[in-house]
């Protein structure tokens, strides 16, 4: 299927043609849906903790940041805004020069002086119109008001990234997503020298942008909250973007070459991989609210990162006691016991062995990747969900699923699905070392069968493209995995730029 000319030019790009003819495969046969057991809800795989229990999580973790705790927040921001103002583009790319009543252009215009960039758009339409916001409101100009929004010759802000837009106001002026992130790093993450790592995955074209601002503001964030900061940026691996294809499963080509396009964020388990940390949290850029709203998340980024290490102590134990070989039956179904109610790990296969090899089972089990994942009660706001799911090796544990994964004509999934009482707000902690200190490689605990494949278009060309498995999904689908309630008051996501009127951002 791959000419000379698509090999050399898939070895030029520092990948393997053999990787590109198993993606290709893909379209042929797709992507398998997961084999459900059941969503995961509260006693069944959702832990909810009590007052005590979540202040022996906090105690925790501000004993192991006070000894030194090896800690990285890592904040995937590579997105653009675009898909913020799209009603935005819509209005102005219309017919219409009045927003329909009740739409979101309209709450946004009449609503305009509570976003946190007023300042700096009444500067933008004062150089290109001659007039303040409020006069074009008056004079009915309401697309001049949308255009200097979104308009490269404006604010452009339909073309940064969403990381980088002003978004909260304050007395002494306004911050971005990635000074809130700051923010709240030196909050949760501040080891007992002071030290606060944050890494944030930026796109190629917006990585000079990224770095002025955190040049801007670093420095002077440190000195107001007696904190270092340890900031580091990179950019998805081309190595991870994956080919594209024909509506009939035939290599796309453009301009003579195969085209390749971005694998979507499962691809930055390359990068997460690639941090030298021992406990990771892992935070969306957009997910963030200004200092007077930032109690419940401070908070609970404490209990669950106390959670965290007081599961890896448990882990750590239980290893170390099977390496010394001192245990008996009794020893082993406590350690089984562990890994169904922390994980709900269930596995029938166990049945019948000895105890040499249920030792070798539950060693192999408890040393992985570790993490645990706020769960928000359903409230109708999007994300995937919790849920137990059989995996390869024929065991069931604790999974977030996409929609896209599961089987939409099987009625047995659909209950569980319209049952579930619980979504994933990415807000997850992860420790990422084995019981020796050292790390482990990420990319070989992946499903490599848990991606995705979507219809879109190149310069007017259907084409065929290709997702690789999630960064919180299939990416981490071999970690062991806790899931733990949080509340809504810790989910502030900005889908879109009306978000900003709501009263968390406010």
């Amino acid at each position: 299927m791959l000419s000379q000319e698509d090999i050399a030019y898939i070895e030029e790009r520092g990948m393997d043609a053999a990787q590109v003819e198993a993606q290709l495969k893909r379209f042929e046969t797709g992507f398998p849906y997961l084999k459900i057991k059941d969503a995961a809800r509260q006693g069944q795989g959702i832990t909810v903790l009590t007052p005590e229990e979540e202040q022996q999580a906090i105690d925790r973790w501000r004993k192991f940041l006070a000894d030194g705790g090896d800690v990285c927040k890592f904040v995937p921001a590579s997105g653009a805004a675009s898909r913020m103002f799209k009603a935005l583009f819509a209005f102005v790319d219309g017919a219409d020069d009045v927003p329909a009543e009740g739409s979101d252009v309209a709450k946004l215009i009449a609503d305009i002086d509570k976003v946190a960039f007023i300042g700096d758009l009444n500067e933008v339409t004062r150089k290109l119109y001659g007039k303040s916001v409020d006069e074009l409101k008056a004079e009915k100009r309401f697309k001049e008001i949308i255009a200097a929004i979104i308009k490269p010759e404006g604010l452009n802000y339909g073309g940064l990234p969403k990381g980088l837009l002003k978004f909260h106001s304050y007395p002494e002026g306004s911050r971005t997503p990635v000074e809130e992130q700051l923010a709240e790093g030196a909050q949760t993450a501040a080891n007992g020298n002071g030290d606060v790592k944050m890494h944030f995955t930026v796109s190629a074209n917006h990585r000079k942008l990224f770095e002025a601002k955190i040049a801007e503001v670093a420095d002077r964030m440190a000195q107001e909250r007696g904190v270092k900061y340890h900031v580091s940026l990179s950019e998805q691996k081309p190595q991870t973007d994956t080919v594209a294809a024909n509506p009939d499963n035939t290599p796309f080509h453009e301009d003579g070459h195969l085209l390749f396009r971005p694998g979507g964020h499962g691809a930055l388990i390359e990068n997460l991989n690639d941090i030298d940390a021992t406990v990771v949290f892992i935070k969306n850029i957009d997910n963030v609210v200004p200092d007077s709203f930032r109690d419940a998340t401070v908070r609970y980024k404490q209990v669950i990162g106390g959670y965290l290490i007081q599961l890896h102590d448990k882990v750590q134990g239980y290893l170390d006691q099977l390496a010394t070989g001192e245990y008996d039956r009794g020893h082993l179904q406590e350690m089984l016991n562990f890994l169904h109610f922390a994980f709900s790990i269930s596995d029938r296969s166990i049945d019948g062995m000895n105890d040499t090899d249920v030792a070798l089972y539950i060693h192999e089990k408890l040393n992985r990747p570790l993490r645990v994942c706020g769960m928000v009660k359903n409230e109708g706001e999007p994300g995937g969900g919790p849920f137990i799911a059989y995996n390869r090796d024929g065991s069931a544990s604790l999974q977030i699923l996409e929609s896209t994964q599961i089987d939409p004509a099987n009625e047995e999934y659909k209950k569980m699905v319209a049952s579930a009482t619980h979504f994933n707000p990415v807000d997850l902690v992860c420790y990422v070392k084995d019981r020796n200190g050292d790390k482990f490689d990420l990319t070989s605990y992946v499903d490599p069968d848990t991606g995705f494949i979507s219809s879109k278009s190149s310069h007017g060309k259907e084409l065929r493209a290709m997702e690789l498995p999630g960064l919180w999904n299939g990416a981490m689908s071999d970690w062991n995995t806790a899931f733990v309630e949080v509340p809504i008051a810790t989910f502030n996501p900005v889908k879109t730029v009306n978000d900003l009127l709501r009263p968390t951002h406010q």
